[in-house]
């Protein structure tokens, strides 16, 4: 599927409303009179899994508990050794048994809370968490794998669309680094960063085979973001990076960069998913360096492009407001072979509804593309709603739109883009 083919499949697709939770700071009352679309996943809908013999897992998944309010029953324990980079399948298994049957079935994704291991068998173990082991996700002589019916899906629910979870892992060699990616994830929350998009096409020939689809991602995503494509090996101080996508086996002057909370990150090459004893540049690196999530190979993969993510679907659903696992999710076509890490519940572009003044309401929201806000009024919470006449036009990128409501008056509003 080319990337424009990807991008038109999503707008045919509009957003799905649903009630939201505002921060604290938002009035009570107005919360019950104001709906917003649904733009991505929710603490409730996510599980944090623990391995109880690690004592460093279990200081990650109480801090990410805490951190983002995680319901108790939500919290998954296991034990088992964490000594190694690969769990093997039969064992796998028997844990994916138990994780199934602690799972309750609202839960929608996974947080890990470990580093090791990060493989299972020939698959990683963010996808054998989303599909179970199964030997279709790898291959052998640089063959394709099993496509994922989660690439580039207008799904905001995808284990209840799909029966899969994806998995996404807080990895980290020390509490100190999680700690600070956890707290980078909840300050990218709302925050409509204001950062660049590098897509670097290097030298390295064998590992620059997404710079084909540089040029049509900047065009297609043209006011969405800034995007600046180089034709170099590497940047360096620079402040603002919100995205960088490039490819070589190692990145250089990582040290020098400031990443934007949010920011997403990534090399292509053959073994950069191997977290703590990969020959080549680990992915936990661009985590490090201050990136909120990154992607990596945990075997090798050749040089196909669908085993990474494509820049322009991870931006276009990032953009509509998802969260971070979905928006890395969404855009790796053949994902059996790669390791997602990072803080999964981040959400820079999801909207934020705030009060002015007395009555006086402001909406702020993104899109990846120009459209219509449209306002549905009801004096029933229940409804019947009744669309209001008057229609704003929406562009590419930030929105802001303001509003008046006297919740005395007992009316609600529903909000919804596309």
């Amino acid at each position: 599927m080319s990337t424009r083919e990807s991008l038109n499949l999503i707008k045919r697709f509009p957003v799905v409303l649903a009630l939201i939770l505002f921060f604290a700071a938002f009035p009570v009352e107005a919360q019950k009179h104001i709906s917003l679309p649904r733009t991505g996943l929710e603490p409730h809908d996510i599980a944090v899994i623990i391995n109880d013999d690690d004592p460093l897992s279990r200081q990650i998944g109480h801090y990410y508990q805490q951190a983002r309010q995680i319901p108790e029953a939500n919290m998954i324990h296991l034990r088992f050794s964490s000594e190694r980079s690969v769990m093997t399948p039969k064992e796998f298994k028997q844990l994916k048994a138990t994780i199934d049957q602690l799972t309750p079935d609202h839960v929608q994704a996974f947080a890990v809370a470990w580093t090791t291991p990060y493989r299972v068998g020939c698959m990683s173990l963010t996808s054998a968490l989303a599909f179970g082991f199964d030997r279709k996700f790898c291959s052998k002589k640089c063959a394709p794998t099993a496509p994922s019916p989660y690439f580039n899906s207008p799904s905001l629910f995808p284990f209840d669309d799909y029966k899969l979870r994806p998995a996404m892992m807080l990895a980290g060699t020390s509490f100190e680094q999680v700690k600070a990616l956890i707290d980078r994830g909840v300050a990218s929350d709302h925050s409509f960063p204001k950062g660049q998009a590098y897509l670097l096409s290097t030298s390295d020939k064998a590992r620059n085979s997404r710079a084909t689809g540089f040029a049509r991602t900047a065009q297609d995503l043209t006011g969405v973001f800034s995007i600046r494509i180089l034709q170099t090996d590497a940047i360096s101080d620079h402040q603002d990076v919100l995205f960088y996508f490039t490819g070589l086996t190692e990145v250089p002057m990582l040290q020098t960069l400031g990443f934007l909370p949010g920011a997403l990150a990534d090399h292509l090459t053959s073994a950069g998913g191997m977290l703590t004893d990969s020959l080549q540049m680990s992915s936990l690196r661009w985590l490090e360096a201050g990136a909120t999530a990154s992607y990596g190979t945990v075997v090798e993969p050749c040089s196909y492009p669908q085993k990474f993510p494509s820049p322009a679907v991870a931006m276009f659903h990032y953009a509509a407001g998802t969260s971070v696992i979905e928006a890395y999710w969404k855009s790796v076509a053949w994902p059996g072979q790669g390791v997602f890490i990072g803080e999964p519940l981040a959400k820079p572009f999801a909207p934020l509804l705030r009060e002015i003044s007395s009555d006086r309401f402001e909406l702020r929201f993104f899109s990846p593309h120009s459209g219509k806000l449209t306002i549905e009024e009801s004096y029933s919470a229940a409804g019947p709603f009744k669309l209001l006449p008057k229609q704003q036009a929406i562009g590419r990128g930030e929105n802001r739109f303001h509003f008046r409501l006297n919740e005395k008056k007992d009316n609600y509003l529903r909000f919804q883009w596309h």
